[in-house]
């Protein structure tokens, strides 16, 4: 359908952030027409620039076209509402967003979360790559938006229902982001910014950091030949301090397992009277494993860029070349102090059920018992590389017609750029804890430690442990091609017809390998740790911001390691890296490399209708698209040969030189209606209907091939995993109603309602086998005999050195433990595989916007408010066992927006609030916190093209935390900072 050209803004005036939205339904894909703004309004013939015209063009694109789509609008050229998009994005209704050192880094829309959302640029699926967590290959679909700067973007577009001319993977959304283009804005345009930001959060060193930014376009030729560049760099030097704790699984209160409170006073450990308030028989309860004070200084570095060239030979034919490159370089160094329990001399106070939770925890050692202090360093400096390079021909031909060809070829790398690998832990320990507790009665949990005489709290007294080199690799590439047609009928029923075909093809690897020593007992001794490797800060120092952060009786001290030089020196004393890949690195070979293989074929077939309804003007549109995808994934995993015990519950899995390949296949299709219908039963007022299919593929975790073990072994209950490329994506059967009313130019109210109904839900089947011929030797003869000749009491080291002395054969030097041998009991596996349940959901919500302009005063205001509800829920009172089902991010959300834009004045004050909800489930569940956050901004154009601008982030110092089945099970608790911002930009 031909577009007819919209007025030209005149120059925006540049200022600091502000959310230029589009708050309710309506929106347009690349070939459909926007109407003008009518030109019976006198306020038209007036030039609107800066907050008011981004507010407006947003309005009007929601006005005016068919279909559910929020959008939002650079307010100029290189000027973006927020210089991260993801922080944009979470003022549109019922988007939310995670955080990752206090940016927006993925988007949660309607309840789904990341892996349910589909990023496009310019209208083409965009790769991803992320280098996951610390327990295997990564898996993830999600785009990360920390990788984007804002400054090259015109504009966001949110779709929140499918239509059959879109890329299909999105259940909660798909997100088109489109970037400038020369011949969009004829001339010679551009701008300039530099900004210094101000981190409070950084713990030492300078706290500002530079930021440049420019983007030039021009146009040639009677404006028929354009070209564009636009490149920044971006620097944030940051820390964050964090309290984590881990946990044992939801037991009930009537059960006797490892780690579970005493059930009565019978019990071995002779601690019952020591429990207060203990859980009863039918309560459930977790019981803290470990607890530590992390605090990390990081140095972020971005850099984007982009080149289009695009000519207008005829007015008819259009071509568009486009190279678009983003990086992301995170260099972090972290610290850690804390405890681990074995839960044996405990004492501890509880809440009430039915989901119990602790006041404290703590437990008693005795001197001979050498119960470490946990002293961990770590450092890593990770990059991911987005390239994107494509091209498009667009042709309007005689009579209406109208075709589309458009190729690219786009890559997305994750991998790290120290010799040490993705993520390392290089543990020490302080040998002669007394005793240790952690109080979760305030927001931030008190650690706190006693130790023997002889062990205190000092350099002096720091030996090294057991270490472990993470080193993880993804890459994803797409190559695809569509052609796109249309014809525009002048006077019929049917308005348009649109029809197309894409072809999809994505390949992605995803690797993993571990070096990990667990000589968690000690290595070198503390006279052959150098002490300068070692530098002691103050603890409540760089906790600060929480209540509890300097707790009675809190850890006082952290060490601040030479990471680098420690291990350095431990594997120049005991070879520590010498299985890496290279001499000189501690890069684990990868042990799982997993490929997965998609080729997708989607044709589409679309019809536009215009028609009188009783004297009202209504559209409708009717879209089919149909989707075939074939899987091949391929998986290289290793074979471990033995075990080894290493004392208390740690066994280690050794991995020999075989591994072995394999390779599996699924298929797929489905067919994808979307229909969308609008009317206007009165003047200024909108009444829309839409039901779509959507899909969203399965993560690449799930859909690789191979079988893993989780190392160490626990007692009670070792894991394993595999994979199945069979599996078919999700499916949701979508509802959208919405009503509008637009009561002058730039404001409006509106209410919608949507209904999502979702199914082919993953589900895990878990076997419980033996795997490999591995071996338990602490639960064997050996462990045995050692025990009744050393007493109840014996240590694990002194079990573990009674077996090496008379059994040598069965002794491992390398890790000072006793290999499992053929005598000793097998090792039960569960392992887990993924498969589509007969599981649905129902997810249902209302979405509520308010956009206001107080008449000529300059100010304006931004309200909505989004309810998302689920008929699904994690009950926290079931045993960790009980299968549950539970979809993950449904959660409310809020936003309010004042905003000032008049006589070159800029100003915006914005509070983002999201409510708590479940962020992921397993055995038990975790939740993130109610968390809320003020932003504001201000500028001013001090003369024409130069404009000042200041701006602060969560100026509140807003904090986060998490906890799992009840309030004081906290698995993180994170103080916030503000950071701050000031500059100039020249715009011309």
């Amino acid at each position: 359908m031909t577009e007819p050209r919209k007025l030209a803004f005149a120059r925006l005036m540049m200022g600091a952030s502000i959310a230029a939205l589009s708050l309710g339904s309506g929106s347009v894909a690349a070939q459909e027409a926007v109407a003008p703004a009518a030109a019976a309004d006198p306020e038209d013939a007036i030039v609107v620039t800066g907050i008011r015209a981004s507010l407006r063009q947003a309005i009007d694109l929601k006005r005016e076209t068919v279909g559910v789509l929020d959008s939002i609008s650079a307010e100029d050229i290189g000027k973006f509402p927020d210089t991260n998009l993801a922080e944009s994005l979470q003022r549109i209704t019922g988007v939310s967003i995670d955080r990752n050192n206090g940016e927006g880094s993925t988007v949660t829309v309607r309840g789904f979360g990341p892996d349910f959302n589909l990023v496009l640029l310019n209208g083409r699926q965009m790769p991803a790559s992320s280098l996951g967590g610390s327990s295997g290959a990564p898996a993830s679909r999600s785009f990360d938006f920390a990788n984007l700067a804002s400054e090259g973007i015109a504009g966001v577009e949110v779709y929140k229902s499918g239509r059959a001319t879109l890329a299909t993977g999105g259940i909660g959304s798909v997100l088109n982001i489109k970037t400038a283009r020369p011949l969009d804005r004829p001339g010679f345009k551009g701008s300039i910014g530099i900004k210094g930001l101000y981190d409070t959060s950084r713990f030492e060193g300078s706290k500002v950091a530079p930021e440049i930014s420019g983007i030039i376009s021009d146009t040639f030729a009677d404006n028929r030949i354009g070209i564009l560049i636009s490149g920044s760099y971006q620097d944030r030097k940051a820390s964050q301090a964090q309290f984590n704790a881990g946990w044992r699984e939801g037991y009930l209160g009537n059960e006797n397992n490892w780690g579970s409170l005493p059930v009565d006073a019978n019990d071995w450990r002779g601690n019952f009277a020591q429990t207060q308030n203990r859980p009863g028989p039918n309560t459930v309860y977790q019981v803290t494993q470990n607890a530590d004070y992390e605090f990390t200084t990081f140095d972020r570095k971005r850099i984007n860029g982009q080149l289009v060239l695009q000519v207008r030979p005829t007015d008819t034919l259009e071509a568009t070349i486009d190279y678009t490159l983003s990086q992301n370089t995170i260099d972090a160094r972290t610290n850690r102090i804390g405890v681990w329990f074995n839960n044996n001399n405990t004492s501890s106070s509880w809440t009430n059920g039915p989901a119990a939770g602790p006041n404290f925890y703590a437990e008693a050692f005795g001197a001979g018992e050498g119960k470490d202090l946990a002293i961990t360093g770590a450092v890593a400096a990770n990059r991911s590389i987005n390239r994107s390079l494509g091209g498009n021909l667009k042709w309007d031909g005689p009579g209406g017609l109208r075709l589309v060809l458009d190729a690219h070829h786009s890559t997305a790398e994750s991998k790290p750029t120290l010799p040490y690998g993705s993520g390392i832990a290089v543990g020490s320990a302080i040998f002669g804890v007394k005793s240790q507790k952690v109080d979760f009665t305030t927001p931030m949990p008190v650690i706190s430690v006693s130790m023997y005489p002889g062990s205190e709290i000092t350099a002096a007294n720091i030996r090294p442990a057991g270490n472990a080199f993470r080193n993880a690799y993804m890459r994803d590439e797409i190559n695809e091609v569509s052609l796109r047609g249309g014809y525009d009928f002048d006077a019929s029923f049917i308005d348009s017809l649109d029809f197309g075909v894409t072809m999809t093809d994505n390949r992605v690897r995803s690797a993993f390998g571990v070096i990990q020593n667990d000589t968690w007992s000690g290595t070198l001794t503390a006279a052959q740790t150098p002490d300068s490797l070692y530098t002691q800060a103050d603890l409540p120092n760089d906790l600060a911001g929480m209540n509890g952060s300097n707790g009675t009786g809190i850890i006082p001290s952290y060490f601040k390691i030479d990471t680098t030089g420690l291990i350095t020196l431990l594997d120049k004393q005991i070879g520590i890296c010498s299985a890496s890949q290279a001499p000189g690195t501690c890069l684990a070979k990868f042990t799982a490399d997993r490929t997965v293989h998609e080729r997708t074929w989607a044709p589409y077939l679309q019809s536009t209708h215009t028609f009188d309804l009783g004297g009202t003007k209504g559209h409708l549109r009717l879209g089919l698209r149909y989707e075939k995808t074939k899987v091949d994934s391929s998986a290289l995993v290793p074979i471990p040969n033995r075990t080894v015990w290493t004392g208390g519950n740690e066994t280690a899995i050794i991995y020999g030189a075989n591994s072995a390949f394999a390779t599996l296949k699924g298929q797929y299709e489905n067919w994808l209606p979307a229909v969308d219908f609008d009317l206007a039963p009165f003047s200024n007022v909108k009444l829309r209907a839409s039901y779509s299919h959507t899909i969203t593929r399965p993560d690449y975790g799930s859909m690789q091939g191979g079988t893993t073990l989780d190392s160490p072994i626990r007692i009670g209950g070792s894991t394993g995993a595999s994979g199945n490329p069979g599996l078919v994506p999700y499916k949701s059967k979508n509802i959208d109603l919405s009503a509008e009313w637009y009561y002058s130019r730039d404001s409006y109210i509106s209410i919608g309602f949507f209904r999502k109904n979702v199914r082919n839900f993953i589900s895990q089947t878990q076997v419980n086998t033996p795997a490999f011929g591995l071996t338990n030797a602490a639960a064997g003869p050996r462990a045995a005999e050692a025990r009744a000749a050393l007493g109840a009491n014996a240590t694990a080291a002194q079990i573990v050195a009674y077996i090496a002395a008379r059994y040598p054969s069965s002794f491992d030097a390398a890790t000072n433990g006793i290999i499992g041998q053929a005598t000793d009991p097998l090792v039960n596996f569960i392992i887990t595989q993924p498969t589509n349940s007969n599981q649905q959901a129902n997810l249902w919500g209302w979405e509520f916007a308010l956009q206001h302009r107080l008449w000529d005063t300059g100010f304006g205001t931004i309200l909505n408010y989004t309810v998302v509800k689920s008929d699904t829920r994690f009950d926290n009172a079931q045993r960790y066992t009980v299968s549950q089902f539970a979809v993950n991010g449904a959660s409310n959300s809020a936003n309010a927006v004042l905003y000032y834009d008049k006589n070159g004045l800029q100003g915006r004050i914005a509070y983002n609030w999201r409510a708590g909800f479940l962020s992921s489930y397993g055995f038990d569940p975790y939740y993130v916190e109610s968390y809320g956050q003020f932003d504001v901004s201000a500028s001013y154009e001090v003369r024409k093209g130069i404009t000042i601008f200041a701006e602060g982030i969560n100026i509140t110092n807003a904090d986060r935390r998490g906890h799992m089945r009840n309030d004081q099970t906290v698995f993180f608790a994170a103080p916030g900072y503000a950071r701050y911002a000031a500059g100039v930009r020249y715009t011309f």
